[in-house]
């Protein structure tokens, strides 16, 4: 019960802080304003960038499958995290921008993709290929993003953008380098202990 009550406040409190970030990053938006040409309104952009991507939505169901631990917590705890980080992110984008919201087509995207995502998390537990694959889930979606959609909101290369994208290739880089690396690490230890036993 503690773990479902951890992944509605991550994704509420994921959901709320991308929909300000963007605000923020937004010289058009009334809170963007007063901070245009500021470095808070450059680090704004940058984390808008970064929050704001599909990668990051499907790391946070990840992230609260792994902890919930098994896969069917894990798919719950998942759903339940992308459902309000939905919810929180359109009601907080109602207050600070007043936009219109298609709330209900993201909740019906999220929820499916929140069960699977959070077996996927739970799944990074698992030891061999399964673990590996699904340790792999997130980096490897970060690159696919990057290359088929990467963060370019203008048609010109800014700092925030590029700072983005090193960021986003450097985490996918060391997430892709840690899970095989923990994978051969097990099957180096597994073989040990095998010819342990046998010899």
């Amino acid at each position: 019960m503690k773990i479902m009550a951890g992944g509605i406040v991550a994704g509420m409190g994921f959901g709320a802080v991308t929909s300000l970030v963007n605000a923020l990053s937004s010289p058009y938006m009334e809170l963007g304003m007063s901070f245009t040409g500021t470095v808070w309104a450059k680090a704004a952009k940058v984390l808008s960038l970064l929050m704001d991507a599909g990668w990051s939505w499907a790391a946070l169901a990840v992230a609260m499958g792994w902890m919930a631990g098994t896969w069917v917590r894990g798919a719950l705890v998942g759903a339940l995290a992308l459902v309000a980080a939905t919810v929180a992110y359109y009601v907080t984008d109602a207050f600070v921008s007043g936009a219109g919201t298609d709330m209900v087509t993201w909740l019906m995207v999220g929820l499916p993709f929140g069960l699977v995502l959070g077996v996927v998390g739970a799944a990074i537990r698992q030891p061999g290929l399964v673990g590996l694959l699904a340790a792999l889930t997130v980096p490897m979606g970060a690159a696919v993003q990057m290359v088929v959609m990467p963060p370019r909101p203008h048609l010109t290369l800014t700092p925030a953008i590029i700072l983005a994208e090193v960021i986003v290739w450097t985490a996918a880089v060391l997430g892709a380098g840690w899970a095989v690396y923990r994978f051969w690490t097990e099957r180096r230890a597994a073989l040990f202990m095998q010819r342990v036993q046998s010899g």
